[in-house]
């Protein structure tokens, strides 16, 4: 059985879906056990493939046994790169779906299959995208994912879902076709589409390599990636798709979407075009670290001027993905910018979940929408007001969170890269992100005017005449999550030197790998 955990951790969802639709729509009952069977039996197979490729390296699985040379079968790879995703996407798809509970008779009920039936679709094509090791199945898989995630969206009752997940559509439509026509490309002139075979190919042919059809298919690719990831200025799609969306559906698209995109761009820099060739174009590598620095800049901005909190991490998540791509194409001797890009990856999707999963519980059982809204928040939820504290702490990069180190490995990297402005970027954001959170945490603990809020008592604020405030969190299957998430987020911290060291050692093996062919 454990030989077949590649293929399993994606056959659990799907076999779920395919279960919630021939069962799901007749008893509603159904559709929670499946969904958190389904994705317990993902993350244990993850954990059992990262467990084999700690032990014995490079994992290769061939389905239905169908093996080179043959060329027509389709291979799922497992390595240090990938491995840690696939656990981060089982983790947070769990607490996601936990969070999603639905009640008897909660407004949109009769939705309830066709969203788990979405959310363990989507799941299948994230770990699909993950784990294949074919460029074309990873345009399979984009689509898969991307179709779910328009109906995830907008399955919402809003008007405004609607067209967020169709302003979605358009977009994540270019996106997948910029990247279809550069995969096209490259099958017409290397005839393969395995992507270690296309790294040999051109490893071992330096002027099939430089061809200005090779060139193209690169550009091709990367720019359908970056609108896929929302890349700054590709992103417009992202803030009304994730603020606009149902919180259930906000608390697996908004950690997940970008990053496994993200892990994409790395993959084909890794496995396909080759770190080596890739970082001997420093004018590319610059030109791209330059328009990372914008990214970042631009979306530390947006989120300065929003006043809505979900809209407002949303362009935190815009300036995040600078950081990634940046970080991935510093270019130091050592890797360590690609290393962190790689370990931001799971942080950035544990903090981004823990901020979610709290907005969406302030959301729904306080009607906290705007930061205004937060106004005691503290006193009313405070233990998912400490969730948010801890994912906010993270995004401003404060130790002992996952935060602080990811940060601080992209700081390396750009160090011994001598990217400074990239540097100054980083840390600009990061003080812009105090700002942000604090602004919120004063808001949450004070109110808006304590003075008004509790009349004219002490100097703090807090009158004799005031109300008392009534303590209301969420419900267990809505709080387990937040408190899950944010431990999870300062756990992946203090054991950051195991994770980065084996993510790093997995870069240094597979880029020597493909490099010799092997």
């Amino acid at each position: 059985m454990s030989d077949h955990l590649p293929v399993l951790v994606l056959l659990a969802p799907l076999f779920g879906a395919i279960t919630l639709g021939l069962f799901g729509m007749k008893d509603h009952r159904v559709c929670l056990p499946v969904v958190l069977s389904a994705l317990v039996v993902s993350l244990c197979c993850a954990i059992g493939i990262v467990l084999k490729v700690h032990s014995g390296g490079t994992l290769d699985y061939f389905v239905a046994g169908w093996k080179e040379p043959f060329g027509i079968g389709i291979l799922l790879r497992a390595d240090a790169i990938n491995s840690p995703i696939l656990v981060v996407i089982a983790t947070v798809a769990l607490l996601a779906a936990v969070f999603t509970v639905r009640h008897a008779g909660e407004r949109d009920s009769e939705k309830t299959p066709h969203f788990y039936i979405l959310f363990l679709l989507l799941c299948v094509g994230l770990f699909g995208i993950t784990i294949t090791g074919d460029a074309f199945n990873v345009f399979v898989l984009i689509e898969v994912t991307a179709l779910t995630s328009y109906g995830l969206i907008a399955i919402g009752s809003s008007k405004r879902c609607k067209v967020a997940a169709f302003h979605y559509l358009v977009m994540g439509t270019v996106g997948a076709s910029f990247y279809l026509i550069g995969v096209g490309y490259l099958y017409l002139k290397l005839g393969s589409l395995n992507m270690q075979d296309i790294h040999t190919i051109l490893a071992s042919n330096e002027t099939l390599a430089d061809s200005r059809a090779i060139r193209t298919a690169f550009v091709f690719i990367l720019v359908g990636i970056w609108t896929k990831m929302a890349f700054f200025p590709l992103h417009g799609w992202l803030p009304n798709a994730y603020s606009y969306s149902p919180s259930g559906s906000a608390a697996i698209l908004a950690p997940l979407v970008t990053k496994v995109s993200v892990y994409v761009m790395v993959r084909m820099m890794v496995s396909v075009f080759g770190l080596d060739r890739l970082e001997a174009n420093v004018e590319w590598g610059h030109f791209v670290v330059w328009l990372a620095v914008i990214a970042i800049v631009a979306g530390s901005t947006m989120a300065l001027a929003q006043r809505e909190i979900k809209k407002m991490l949303c362009c935190l998540i815009i300036a995040e993905v600078g950081y990634m791509v940046g970080g991935a194409w510093l270019g130091d001797p050592q890797r360590w910018g690609l290393t962190g890009t790689v370990y931001h990856i799971l942080a950035d999707a544990l903090m981004t979940s823990c901020l979610f999963l709290a907005a969406g519980a302030f959301a729904k059982w306080h009607g906290a929408i705007k930061l205004e809204d937060l106004s005691g928040i503290f006193c009313k939820m405070p233990l998912a007001s400490a969730g948010f504290v801890v994912g906010g702490l993270a995004i401003i990069g404060v130790p002992p969170t996952c935060g602080f180190y990811s940060k601080f490995y992209l700081i390396r990297g750009a160090i011994e890269a001598g990217q400074w402005v990239y540097v100054a970027a980083l840390l600009a954001s990061s003080l812009v992100n105090a700002v942000l959170f604090f602004r919120i945490f004063e808001i949450a603990y004070f109110g808006k005017n304590p003075v008004e809020s509790h009349g004219h008592g002490d100097d703090h604020g807090h009158g004799h005449d005031s109300e008392p405030v009534v303590r209301r969190e969420p419900p267990l299957q809505a709080l387990v999550p937040v408190l899950v998430a944010a431990a999870l987020v300062i756990l992946l911290g203090l054991f950051n030197g195991p994770v980065v060291e084996f993510i790093r050692t997995g870069l240094i093996e597979t880029a020597a790998v493909v490099s010799t062919g092997r």
